[in-house]
């Protein structure tokens, strides 16, 4: 049965291979004409690699494994995946002379809540893995 932690896993996982498609495949970004050509390769760059992360972090949260160390450190890996572009989507305000969103398209950092919830929940996701594998890990221990 798939576990409350493995359920948000999932969704960050859908979330990054598909949200940045969905946002970023439009006129505000690769289809913008005001773009120039390496700008819009960053973006190309930036939307596989969330492919490829959300690709990784369902491959760490349901990977069949031998042992609770195993089952750990998938958890623990898929937290790491799962949490790298939402942590590095929050990041990039900082660096000078960043916006989060072209000045035609309005002002602000729309982007923030959003990549906040969503590494706020593979976090929790991975603390919820690691005590359902632990606690179950225990109960066998016992004899339950």
């Amino acid at each position: 049965m798939i576990s409350l932690g493995q359920i948000l896993f999932t969704i960050s996982a859908l979330s990054v291979s598909l949200g940045a498609f969905l946002a970023d495949f439009n006129e505000t970004h690769v289809l913008n004409p005001r773009w120039p050509p390496h700008a819009r390769f960053h973006n190309g760059q930036t939307m596989s690699m969330g492919a490829s992360l959300g690709l990784a972090t369902l491959y760490y949260a349901f990977r069949k494994v031998s042992s609770v160390e195993q089952a750990v450190d998938s958890a623990r890996m898929a937290t790491l995946v799962g949490s790298l572009y939402w942590a590095t989507g929050l990041s990039a305000i900082f660096y000078p002379g960043s916006k989060g969103t072209d000045p035609e398209f309005g002002e602000g950092f729309p982007q923030g809540w959003g990549f906040g919830a969503l590494l706020f929940g593979t976090v929790l996701g991975g603390w919820l893995e690691v005590r359902r594998v632990r606690g179950a890990d225990a109960l066998k221990s016992k004899g339950g």
